[in-house]
């Protein structure tokens, strides 16, 4: 099997994806969007990044990156690389079972990467698609996004999403795939 890797991420105009171990806007319209997106699939992050979240997310395998051998949490699995991250969601995509309550459903074959930075800056080489919420404000912080090549990358899709009641700034979903070697 062959995973599809996606990237998650919100990100501001000037590159900022957090700010002091947390995100620097409230989204309640793009954390709508991210658990769509990463429900029932494994999703990658590095420690700072799940100790922003504080909890393992539920109904997905959840993979901390963390040179800290000793660090353990309940429902998470620990591993030291971006590689060992992928080949652990990958053997759990190989070993998922269909659902008893819908067997005709499609297994799936996605793993999603979800940040921080490093973790972003280590995969987007080896991602076929960006989830990309564009928050449209130049934003404080001090976590970036690495830059979207777009001779690597190709917009395929977006969607402008107006400011709702839970969010504190306007933001566009848009939706990325790996150009071809073709289209190089």
């Amino acid at each position: 099997m062959e995973p599809h890797i996606e990237i998650v991420v919100a990100v501001s105009q000037n590159g900022v994806i957090g700010r002091e171990g947390d995100m620097p806007w409230r989204l309640s319209t793009d954390l709508k969007r991210f658990k769509a997106l990463t429900i029932g699939k494994p999703v990658v992050m590095g420690r700072k990044t799940f100790e922003s979240i504080g909890k393992a997310l539920p109904n997905r395998l959840n993979i901390v990156i963390t040179r800290d051998t000793d660090w353990q949490v309940d429902g998470v699995m620990r591993v030291g690389s971006i590689g060992a991250a992928l080949d652990l969601a990958l053997a759990h995509l190989e070993s998922a079972e269909p659902d008893p309550d819908d067997p005709d459903a499609p297994m799936p074959d996605e793993i999603c990467v979800i940040g921080g930075g490093q973790i972003y800056a280590q995969a987007i080489d080896m991602a076929h698609t960006l989830y990309v919420t564009h928050v449209l404000a130049e934003i404080d912080g001090d976590t970036y996004f690495p830059e979207i090549d777009k001779d690597v990358w190709q917009e395929v899709s977006h969607e402008n999403v107006p400011k709702g009641e839970k969010d504190s700034v306007e933001t566009r979903f848009a939706i990325y795939e790996r150009k071809s070697e073709t289209q190089l």
